[in-house]
């Protein structure tokens, strides 16, 4: 499947003051004067002020004053394979669609992955095969097995949706892991589209939602795509 056809993203939630409110964190850490007052007597024109000090905190290592930032997206058209991999990122919270609960009717909606897409016979064999499953998807269900067991059959193509929220620190994380050339295809293409989602509100982000790499200056992965030196 063509890359527009992948993951559709919208962000939904975030703090009105984000810039404001990690500045507040981490002036708090380093001053005697309260949070409240910090919050207060700050102006949003001291843009510049405040990304100052956030980006040398940052830099320290310091990263419990960017926990403080919940962000939620609402995502769609992605696979069952590819919500998999996002669960196993922990710290995130995730509300996603029940194949208990939600009963297929006729061809369900599945993601035919780049590679398979380009090989015409074998696209067209698995084209059949999602159709031979849904048929016998439906068979289940109208012999009266409930759709949570009919789901047996359902494979990771399947699509699925959620709303999926995560502090800025794990976003920050997530986009250094999947940003990866070598991460798969689909969920690169998804947390890419989340990350451009918030930098469009927070563009001071773009430094941050990058691959590890980039940050690093070099490649720690045990097999590099060759595109930083590897950590010696």
């Amino acid at each position: 499947m063509a890359n527009d056809k992948y993951a559709q993203v919208r962000l939904i939630s975030k703090p009105e003051n984000m810039l404001k409110t990690i500045y507040t964190a981490c002036r708090t850490c380093y001053s005697a004067d309260s949070p409240l007052n910090i919050y207060d007597c700050e102006s949003a024109q001291d843009k510049e002020k405040m990304l100052k000090l956030i980006k040398r905190v940052i830099s320290s290592g310091h990263y419990s004053t960017i926990e403080h930032i919940q962000i939620s997206f609402a995502i769609s058209n992605i696979s069952r394979a590819c919500s998999h991999q996002l669960v196993r990122h922990r710290l995130m919270s995730f509300s996603q669609k029940s194949q208990r609960y939600v009963k297929e009717k006729g061809q369900f909606d599945y993601l035919t992955p780049d590679t398979i897409e380009k090989n015409i016979e074998l696209k067209e064999k698995f084209d059949n095969f999602m159709t031979k499953i849904a048929d016998f998807y439906l068979e289940l269900t109208e012999a009266g097995i409930p759709a949570e067991d009919a789901r047996a059959v359902l494979p990771n193509a399947a699509s699925t949706s959620m709303v999926a929220s995560l502090n800025l620190r794990e976003l920050i994380h997530l986009a250094n892991l999947r940003l990866c050339s070598r991460a798969q295809t689909e969920i690169r293409i998804l947390v890419k589209r989340m990350c451009d989602e918030l930098i469009k509100e927070e563009d001071w982000l773009k430094d941050y939602l990058v691959p590890k790499c980039e940050r690093l200056g070099y490649c720690d992965e045990d097999k590099s795509c060759g595109r930083m030196p590897v950590r010696v």
